[in-house]
């Protein structure tokens, strides 16, 4: 059961409030501090989630949405949206615990929690089991109820995950369907898996006796020598050391200067050098992929990923659609 959304009086203390914790008008904030820290955002079967719980899932994501928005409108928006979502969140952690505890069967080992426990205490306190209890101190609650807290964080991502494992299984038909009515998406562009050797200008040499010094390597390689070879000899680029490998490019990642004798190559053929301000650079094609559709079995894998996430979420939102049709729950 769902009642009236929550009143948007209530975003604007959580604005307020969040915004005076990144800035020095926080002390102008406390008496809304006060009067709201203990407000009620919504009651989920026996649980009643506080303006407290949403300040606390909101505080640490503040900083982004104020790097990003673009006026103070849009800050307003984005974090009615980003409130509206944690609350969302905060009903549906209550109502997947609820489930994951209808079967008396499934329990978390205490080992478990324990490790996690640990973990916490390594990550985010320095294992600094003082900084740990002062943290407890600070937010009023007992080593007991962080406990239940951190088993109910386990309980959570398990049911979900599972929810998305739900469906494996892909049929080829699927998949060959989705190729044909989405073949844009699997579009390439014209690409060389790049090599190059860059050949800098020594002190008093000319043009000329530099060109020639990197066509003493261009001819080494048309004798037989391995290109990567030459370049971890030779090359005086960053990626010598890789036998001067570039991976794939495409046309639009490349200078025309770079681009246009790079893509006149075919496979396994190599450029005269090219003499640039910065050096003498000799490019060598290691593959082509040319414009076009991606094969189907290029890409069957992908579409195999994309169907199964897609799949997982259809699942997911079912699934927790039955738990909010199914649950009480009472927005304020």
């Amino acid at each position: 059961m769902t009642t009236s959304p929550l009143p948007r009086a209530l975003l604007g203390f959580v604005c307020s409030l969040l915004l005076a914790a990144t800035s020095a008008l926080h002390a102008q904030n406390d008496n809304l501090d006060l009067r709201f820290a203990n407000g009620i955002a919504a009651i989920v079967e026996e649980k009643v989630i506080t303006v407290d719980d949403i300040r606390r899932e909101i505080a640490p994501l503040i900083p982004e949405i104020q790097r990003s928005a673009r006026n103070e409108a849009d800050f307003t928006r984005r974090l009615e949206e980003l409130q509206d979502s944690i609350i969302q969140d905060l009903i549906d952690r209550v109502l997947i615990i609820k489930e994951f505890r209808k079967d008396d069967k499934r329990q978390i080992p205490p080992g478990f929690i324990d490790r996690r426990i640990a973990d916490i205490q390594a990550e985010q306190f320095d294992n600094d089991r003082s900084k740990f209890l002062s943290y407890l101190r600070t937010r009023g609650i007992t080593m007991r109820e962080y406990r239940r807290e951190v088993e109910e964080d386990i309980i959570y991502g398990y049911m979900r995950a599972q929810q998305r494992r739900s469906e494996s299984i892909i049929s080829p038909v699927r998949i060959e369907t989705f190729y044909e009515e989405n073949q844009d998406r699997f579009y390439q562009e014209d690409s060389v898996h790049l090599r190059l050797i860059q050949i800098n200008r020594a002190p008093g040499e000319t043009e000329p006796q530099h060109y020639s010094r990197a066509s003493e390597i261009v001819a080494r390689f048309r004798a037989g020598e391995s290109f990567a070879e030459l370049a971890r000899q030779h090359s005086q680029d960053s990626r010598r050391t890789r036998g001067g490998d570039w991976g794939w490019q495409k046309r639009s990642d490349l200078k025309a200067e770079f681009s246009d004798p790079l893509f006149e190559l075919k496979e396994g053929e190599i450029s005269a050098p090219v003499m640039t301000p910065e050096g003498c650079f000799i490019l060598y094609a290691e593959a082509r992929k040319y414009a076009g559709i991606q094969p189907i079995d290029e890409v069957r894998p992908e579409i195999e990923r994309m169907l199964l996430q897609q799949m997982g979420r259809q699942s997911e939102d079912r699934w927790l659609e039955r738990l909010r049709r199914n649950g009480y729950v009472k927005h304020y």
